[in-house]
């Protein structure tokens, strides 16, 4: 009976998250509905982008200067240019902002891209699946259902401004979500010695191209 009511008392809070735009660049939408009123709380999605996918930390912080984001990313130096099987997870702590057609819905955006694959065999794509987000809150003037939501280990300070200490907190139910898939084209394997091929007969001819150009016109002392 104990373990209906809390149930009953702590409605589940609904996560979606969408993948905007095409290609290898993208927009990650999440939009969060609280199963609680939490006025005055600062709300969070704490998420784990894996290797095939990332934030660039330099977009980020041009789009925080102009105060159109607000993310802190674990790590925060990242190297853009590895491919997927040189790469790590990242922890990415998303801020989220009030929905103006719902009291209890937050949602915020961020840029996403996709990393090189190794070349598949079989497809000519791989996916990228991305785990539903952890729903965080940080309330400094209001006092949440401690049967609902219990606190949760976040090094960052809560969005909203206050000279006191905050402590987030995270769901204690799992909630309902829709996960986001991410295909992102590939090479095919069987294609590796054609490839190579035209790549080394390409170099070969710029090359000659170019060295015969600096010989007909060069000047050389």
């Amino acid at each position: 009976c104990v373990t209906l009511d809390v149930q009953a008392a702590c409605r589940d809070t609904t996560v979606t998250q969408e993948l905007l735009k095409e290609g290898f660049h993208r927009d990650l939408l999440v939009k969060v509905e609280l199963g609680e009123d939490a006025g005055g709380c600062a709300v969070a999605a704490q998420m784990r982008l894996p290797p095939g996918i990332y934030v660039d930390p330099y977009e980020l912080a041009t789009l925080q200067q102009h105060n159109l984001t607000k993310a802190v990313l674990f790590p925060d130096v990242i190297d853009v240019e590895a491919p997927e099987y040189l790469a790590r997870d990242l922890l990415l702590l998303l801020f989220l902002e009030p929905d103006a057609r719902c009291s209890r819905c937050f949602r915020a955006a961020v840029p996403v891209h996709a990393r090189y694959h190794r070349p598949a065999e079989g497809t000519e794509e791989a996916l990228v699946v991305l785990d539903s987000p952890e729903v965080l809150l940080c309330c400094c003037h209001s006092h949440l259902s401690a049967e609902c939501w219990e606190p949760a280990e976040v090094d960052t300070p809560c969005s909203s401004p206050t000279t006191s200490s905050c402590q987030w907190h995270s769901t204690k139910h799992r909630p309902a979500y829709e996960g986001s898939m991410l295909r992102v084209p590939v090479g095919l394997r069987e294609h590796n010695s054609l490839v190579c091929a035209l790549t080394l007969l390409t170099t070969g001819l710029c090359s000659g191209l170019i060295l015969a150009a600096a010989c007909k016109y060069g000047h050389f002392l």
